[in-house]
């Protein structure tokens, strides 16, 4: 039996307060703060990105730079708020100098993951790069060879729309690469849906002004504290 969505809050709340303590791995050493993950905690649409970068481990907040701000204008591009959906990462602590994740840092950190998207039930997820990608297809293909391919995953009890996406940093500075990106989005509604991302097509958004954006002083993937 699934517990309701204020049982499930409940738990999720709990939860982060138990992982805050985590020392899985020697990235407790070196963090400000576990950021566990921000948003809905009954959302219908999740977005899973690699790890935390410097600004979001000292702020403990989500998107907190130029990548952010271009999450939320593709998200009201397609009627939504980052407050109806649900953010979170492979690992909940930053890496030194923003490296890349370890093998043995996403093995302790992926059960974290798999708790929320257990306690959250969303019908799609999309991932945000290569490792939030091979980790929740359990592939070792990357993001450009299966990016805006929908594909059905089962994680325990919970069946989903997994949807690999590029991350919004990497969209900043590349026209080509952003309307990818933003036609990747404009088929969310679709998959939410049920129908593949295959829908009525959307009207054309309004372009997103990333020359104005101000160079982020470190990007990370998607990094995000827990909120609700």
């Amino acid at each position: 039996m699934v517990a309701d969505a204020a049982t499930r809050r409940a738990e999720l709340e709990r939860r982060a307060a138990e992982w805050a303590g985590c020392t899985r791995c020697p990235l407790s050493e070196s963090r400000t703060q576990v950021v566990v993950g921000s948003g809905d905690a009954d959302a219908d649409l999740m977005f899973v990105g690699e790890a935390p970068g410097f600004h979001e481990d000292k702020q403990g907040v989500p998107f907190v730079g130029q990548a952010g701000k271009l999450l939320e204008t593709l998200l009201e591009e397609i009627g939504l708020t980052r407050e109806q959906v649900f953010i979170a990462n492979v690992l909940k602590c930053r890496p030194p100098g923003n490296r890349d994740p370890l093998p043995g840092e996403i093995e302790a950190c992926q059960g974290y993951l798999f708790a929320q998207i257990q306690l959250i039930r969303p019908m799609v997820i999309c991932t945000l790069g290569n490792f939030a990608t091979k980790l929740l297809s359990g592939s070792p293909q990357g993001i450009t060879r299966v990016r805006g391919t929908p594909q059905t995953q089962t994680y325990g009890s919970v069946t989903v729309q997994l949807f690999p996406i590029y991350h919004p940093a990497a969209a900043l500075y590349t026209p080509a690469m952003l309307e990818m990106l933003r036609g990747d989005f404009a088929r969310i509604p679709s998959l939410l849906a049920g129908n593949g991302g295959h829908g009525q097509e959307l009207e054309a958004p309004a372009p997103v002004p990333v020359a104005a954006m101000e160079p982020p002083v470190a990007v990370g993937d998607a990094q995000l504290s827990f909120q609700f």
